[in-house]
């Protein structure tokens, strides 16, 4: 019995947060409007929508034939409950014709929406 209240008593929030405040906007984008992209460091992706939003996505390790992609589709998880759209924190998947393979399919998160400084930041051959 003494366990099951501890692990009650473990997701129990603290006193800290606030948990009124208002959440931030999510950014969102249509997956099938991207106009541009270039890989970032090993597993990210910098994608410029329609609009000149530019996103950050990140593949957990899984896209080995990024770095050689001339061709990239955008793959919302979910994909028909939503339509196209993505936004910041959604999970996706990338489809990316491979050298070794037809095609190199993984998952990856929209992690953020870059600002313009943070594009300007960027190494141009990053850039989008």
């Amino acid at each position: 019995m003494s366990a099951a209240i501890l692990s009650v008593a473990a997701c129990a929030p603290t006193s800290g947060g606030d948990t009124d405040a208002p959440r931030p906007a999510r950014a969102c984008f249509n997956a099938d409007q991207v106009q541009n992209f270039r890989q970032g460091r090993v597993g990210q992706v910098y994608v410029r929508a329609l609009g000149g939003d530019v996103f950050e996505i990140d593949a957990a390790g899984g896209c080995t034939d990024l770095d050689f992609a001339q061709r990239l589709a955008i793959v919302p998880d979910g994909a028909g409950l939503g339509g196209g759209r993505v936004c910041t924190l959604d999970s996706v998947r990338l489809a990316v014709p491979g050298s070794t393979s037809v095609t190199d399919v993984c998952r990856a998160r929209v992690t953020r929406r870059l600002t313009d400084e943070e594009v300007a930041a960027l190494p141009s051959r990053q850039r989008p």
